[in-house]
């Protein structure tokens, strides 16, 4: 059974646990999101959904720089969208985490002795790996049904 992490942004982490144990992770561009659930057909995903938050942070020196942050915000509201389409369409049980209950970004070393995980990371794929690590033992709903 595997539970896949998703942190959609420009550049999407994805981290892949299998049976509870991290066993994959990789950073892809957001027009791969659909193909990469297709081909893997997780049990589960869980995913960072900035949508989830109450409030963004669009202040900023200048109102170019404020207007920049807001439209990287609404194109990781329709990523986050485009994530819980395609599970609903190909059946898998998904729903999202907002930024704040995630938690704080962690480091490659803490990241490397909270999962055990030993290869290459960035920040990308940890935030994917972090958003489901209190799920990845999960029972997807599909299975409860029997």
């Amino acid at each position: 059974m595997s539970i896949m992490g998703i942190d959609p942004g420009a550049h999407t982490g994805i981290a892949v646990f299998a049976d509870g144990v991290l066993e994959h992770l990789e950073t892809i561009a957001p027009h791969q999101i659909e193909r990469t659930l297709r081909e893997r057909m997780p049990a589960r995903v869980v995913f960072e959904d900035s949508r989830l938050q109450s409030h963004t942070w669009t202040r900023a020196k200048t109102a170019a720089a404020s207007a920049k942050m807001a439209r990287n915000v609404g194109q990781i509201d329709a990523w986050c969208s485009l994530i819980a389409s395609i599970c609903e369409e190909l059946g898998i049980p998904a729903h999202g985490v907002s930024p704040a209950s995630k938690g704080a970004k962690v480091d490659a070393g803490r990241f490397a002795r909270i999962t055990g995980w030993s290869g290459s990371t960035n920040e990308h794929s940890r935030d994917a790996a972090m958003v489901a690590w209190p799920y990845r033992r999960a029972v997807p709903s599909r299975e409860l049904r029997g």
